[in-house]
């Protein structure tokens, strides 16, 4: 997705690099919505609800299970908890650096990573958490509607952005209800926040918890790559039919949604309808 280009005002609050032990000069780090920030050894990030503190011990699991293997296929951000054991402070989180790496801009790799990443997670996090239905961020709001068709409309007339409206309406108008597939915790920010470490194996950041089809969550990243991250539109060749075609519609519908403000020029030109 798209950075938010954030002055540097919205940094961490001292109190929240306190309680997170962060110390060293804090540093603007690229990659994701571009909100993150390196302190010392700890990256902390913001728009993090007390209602995502589930997911952070199945993480840290994770990210643990991978480091240990031999070799290496995939690895994730290790989570780190504030000194009075809160995982989220404020709306801010924290996870540890990882030194020398590089962003991901292959999608070959980016959709292998996907692969992997989401078959480790539906054996990591069986059932669906009920606290993914208290999130009212706006990514958690756009995702919903993605999937609610009258929802999508009514919050596309609410909207400023010229045009907008018409191509949430031809989004909609394009849906069949298609099965996209077998739901679980997916990665739904997953283009911008793949990185390389120094060995090359791709290291993943900012879990961004959904649960959908991971053929959703791959059209997602396929869709940011090419709007954002230098991909040739080319790559949206087969989404365009059956089930991927009904994926990209969805994936579309959530990041129109979801951005504030909406590029939709952008968009109407990937011709997705």
């Amino acid at each position: 997705m798209p950075p938010d280009g954030r002055p540097d005002a919205d940094r961490p609050p001292d109190h929240v690099l306190d309680l997170f032990v962060a110390d060293g000069v804090l540093e603007r780090l690229p990659g994701g919505r571009g909100t993150s920030w390196r302190a010392g050894d700890l990256v902390v990030s913001p728009g993090h609800d007390a209602s995502e503190e589930w997911l952070a011990p199945h993480q840290a699991r994770l990210a643990v299970r991978l480091d240990e293997a031999v070799p290496r296929s995939l690895r994730l951000a290790l989570p780190v908890p504030a000194r009075d054991g809160r995982l989220v402070v404020d709306g801010w989180a924290a996870t540890r650096f990882e030194p020398a790496t590089a962003p991901c801009r292959d999608l070959a790799a980016l959709r292998a990573t996907a692969h992997l990443l989401h078959a480790l997670l539906a054996t990591a996090v069986a059932e669906r958490p009920a606290a993914l239905d208290v999130r009212t961020d706006r990514w958690a709001a756009a995702e919903r509607q993605a999937y609610d068709a009258p929802a999508a409309l009514a919050a596309a007339r609410r909207r400023p952005e010229p045009g907008l409206a018409a191509l949430v309406q031809d989004l909609v108008a394009g849906l069949d209800g298609t099965d996209l597939g077998r739901e679980q915790l997916v990665h739904a920010d997953l283009a911008g926040n793949v990185l390389l470490d120094a060995a090359g194996t791709p290291f993943v950041i900012d879990l961004s918890p959904a649960w959908r089809s991971p053929l959703w969550a791959e059209a997602v990243c396929v869709l940011d790559a090419v709007l954002w991250h230098g991909a040739p539109t080319g790559a949206l060749a087969e989404w365009r039919s059956v089930a991927e075609g009904q994926a990209m519609l969805r994936a579309a519908l959530f990041r129109v949604l979801s951005d504030q403000p909406c590029d939709v020029g952008r968009y109407a030109a990937l011709g997705l309808v």
